[in-house]
């Protein structure tokens, strides 16, 4: 009787254990609704304020002249983003390859490691600003080779060192199992030690993807060709056409944000392929 008393007069009070069921936060639609909502509240609040306190173009255009700007000059924007573009994707995939190859090897041979690592630790605290016009010097106003060397450059860093500590993450019971089965150095290294890899490479890829956009943009104010994102920016800015130049700047963040959903979509390929789950 005593413990029924009990359990009906704690029926009418409220649980206070851990909440088991889904909650409206965890919905998928939530997540994307919410950051558009919030864009786009900043947005109006930057309209306000631009047009309330009276701030001049030069300091902060507003949103709808920007806006305007972006419709009028499409399709320049369209060709500049396409040539920023071409130059991020080739540095990227060099300094990709040229990190997971360097990583491989400096894995398997302590000496190599040991010289390679101060040489990585100097180039990645070169700056572009100083790197840039010394390459564009080099190879000349009318090629793309520069802002290709200095994207390669900036990628080959975070690639490398997330590779590399990747193809140190294997078990040492995985690797005497192989030596158990008679495996070869390179069959352990394709079913062992590069699936293991996979998350790690595309760690540092998805630093690489958004650096590679920044530094082909930054590469671009150091003359050469005035096709790109960057000097449009710069020769916008330098006629008074401020809206202009933020037209150019949002399309350079779309032009990162599709370089950064573009290398997440292939993590989620390869993690698939190499049978290891996407945190």
């Amino acid at each position: 009787m005593t413990a029924l008393r009990a359990g009906q007069q704690g029926a009418g009070r409220p649980r206070t254990g851990p909440r088991t069921g889904p909650h409206w936060t965890d919905s998928g639609w939530v997540r994307i609704v919410a950051p558009l909502v919030l864009g786009a509240a900043a947005l109006v609040l930057w309209e306000v304020a631009v047009r309330a306190l009276g701030i001049q173009p030069y300091l902060l255009p507003a949103p709808s002249a920007i806006l305007a700007q972006l419709q009028a000059t499409l399709g320049g924007i369209v060709q500049a983003a396409l040539a920023t573009g071409r130059n991020a994707l080739l540095g990227l995939l060099l300094g990709a390859l040229v990190g997971v190859v360097v990583a491989a090897l400096a894995s398997r041979l302590r000496w190599l490691d040991q010289v390679v690592a101060p040489l990585v630790a100097a180039i990645a605290v070169v700056p572009i600003v100083a790197l840039a016009p010394v390459l564009q010097t080099m190879y000349g106003a009318t090629s793309e080779m520069p802002r290709i060397v200095v994207v390669a450059i900036a990628s080959f860093v975070p690639v490398f060192i997330t590779t590399l500590r990747g193809l140190r993450q294997v078990r040492p019971v995985h690797r005497d199992l192989m030596r158990a089965y008679g495996a070869s150095g390179w069959q352990a290294t394709r079913v062992v030690t590069l699936p293991g890899a996979v998350p790690f490479v595309f760690a540092g890829l998805t630093i690489a993807s958004s650096v590679a956009v920044i530094s082909a943009i930054v590469a671009e104010y150091f003359g050469g060709l005035q096709n790109g994102l960057g000097s449009r920016i710069a020769s916008a800015a330098a006629q008074s056409g401020y809206p202009r130049a933020w037209a150019y700047v949002v399309a350079s963040i779309v032009l990162g944000l599709v370089f950064y959903a573009v290398t997440l979509l292939a993590e989620r390929t390869a993690s698939r392929w190499a049978r290891i789950p996407v945190s």
